[in-house]
């Protein structure tokens, strides 16, 4: 037996040996060979090139994806942005209890499908990108969540409920069947018209000092001289003041003559300055808002003494937190004086009610010398979403803005009932279009506005 060795050719840069036994015989050698091992394999080649364009194809519609999910990115990213931005209000609001279920379930639905568009992208790209943008959408699903479920229906319910029992509470507990007064206007309901501007004059300053109030002296009962009238104008930065400009009668005031100042303050800065455009002379007092806290203060235009009282609520609004907005935010305008038929009254916003309008009567007594909350009633209409209010015969009303020369009285909140009524459309007319201040006055029944450095008087019917 012998070994022969049989040269492949495999390719131009490689040979292999095949070695195949043989026999030797009469001078010849004799060996079976397996002619097979030359064929083409044609079935496997036929596979492998199956497999290769199986893998282009494959591999140009992931370049395809990655190019659709590319040009997705940046729209994806500004949708994002959007979110995020329109999450930082809803988050104030959050931390603040004052934000809408409707509102949060509606940016939960444009999350939801955000979320899925980010979750395409990110499995066919797979990127630093395609990773941050799901991150950001995955930490905008937590907070949303968080806002969700931090308050329930039946919550909110029971809430609101409460609302409506302890409003009714303050009604009863303490008013008589004469709460209305002696006025029998009173008694024919909420107002019905407004007139156009009686009464049209600037500020004593100039125009320039945009923010205060006016009025004439609303006690009814008076035995002060129910004729003066006041200005009272924030001269530091239109925000703060410290002095009330008084005069005896109407022609004075209109001559602008015959004044006397009043300083009720040591400084614009001192703990009794006032602090936004709200003030209302009655009897012998100014009552107002004191600086940078969640009192009145009644100045004594006698004795020159000073008396604060606390308003009540958890969380009261003050130093802007709670102003008047709806066009424009009235700087420091959270805490609002007022005065009617019934009384004094003091108008602000609670954390506690969700930045709602509440309204607190006051009262002044003279054996102790100190002034007093008797009731609290929460309403429902948002702080922000009023321009400003007024008190007539125990009803608060709320005005909105309309444009440059109209406001419109679009609400009203019964403390006698408990009952809110938000179908009003009474309007009025003014000459410039930011509204500082609104007070109404039982005396004469004329609503007075402090109208961008102008003073505009009104006459409400009944």
């Amino acid at each position: 037996m012998m070994l022969l060795l049989f040269p492949l050719l495999l390719s131009t840069v490689q040979t292999w040996a095949y070695r195949v036994p043989g026999q030797k015989k009469s001078d010849s050698c004799r060996c079976d060979v397996n002619t097979t091992i030359w064929s083409f394999p044609a079935l496997r080649y036929e596979a492998v090139q199956q497999q290769v364009e199986t893998c282009e194809t494959s591999l140009h519609g992931l370049q395809q994806q990655v190019l659709v999910s590319s040009q997705r990115l940046p729209d994806i990213q500004v949708q994002i942005s959007n979110l995020t931005a329109r999450l930082e209000p809803y988050q104030y609001l959050h931390d603040r209890g004052l934000y809408t279920a409707l509102s949060i379930r509606l940016l939960g639905q444009e999350l939801s499908q955000l979320e899925t568009d980010i979750t395409v992208v990110h499995g066919q790209l797979n990127n630093d990108q395609s990773q941050k943008l799901h991150k950001e959408v995955g930490k905008l699903r937590k907070d949303v969540i968080k806002m969700q479920t931090s308050d329930t229906v039946n919550m909110k319910t029971v809430k609101e409920k409460l609302r409506y029992l302890k409003n009714n509470v303050e009604s009863c507990k303490s008013i008589p069947k004469d709460f209305r007064g002696q006025n029998r206007y009173c008694m024919k309901g909420l107002i019905t018209n407004i007139s156009e501007p009686v009464t049209t004059k600037i500020n004593p300053y100039d125009k320039n000092h945009v923010s205060g109030s006016w009025g004439k002296q609303a006690q009814m009962d008076s035995e002060s001289d129910t004729e003066t009238y006041w200005v009272q104008t924030l001269t530091s930065s239109n925000i703060y003041g410290n002095i009330v400009r008084l005069y005896q009668t109407y022609k004075d005031f209109m001559r602008s003559a015959n004044h006397r100042d009043a300083t009720f303050s040591s400084s614009v800065t001192a703990p009794t300055a006032i602090e936004g455009p709200s003030a209302v002379l009655y009897g012998d007092g100014l009552y107002y808002h004191c600086y940078r806290s969640a009192d009145i203060c009644r100045y004594d235009l006698k004795t020159n003494e000073v008396k604060r009282v606390t308003l009540p609520g958890t969380g009261v609004g003050f130093n802007n937190k709670f102003p008047y907005c709806y066009y424009e935010c009235r700087s420091n305008s959270d805490v609002d004086v007022e005065a009617d038929e019934t009384g004094l009254w003091a108008l602000y916003a609670t954390v506690g009610n969700h930045g709602n309008l509440v309204v607190s009567k006051l009262f002044w007594d003279d054996n102790s010398k100190t002034i007093n909350v008797s009731q609290t009633w929460e309403t429902r209409l948002f702080k922000k979403a009023a321009t400003n209010a007024f008190m007539v015969c125990g009803v608060m009303y709320a005005t909105r803005y309309v444009d440059e020369y109209r406001e419109e009285v679009f609400y009203a909140f019964d403390t006698a009932t408990g009952k809110e009524d938000n179908s009003l459309e009474l309007p009025l007319e003014k000459v410039a279009k930011g509204v500082a201040s609104l007070s109404y006055n039982p005396v004469d029944r004329q609503i007075y506005m402090y109208n961008d450095g102008y003073l505009l008087a009104y006459q409400a019917y009944f």
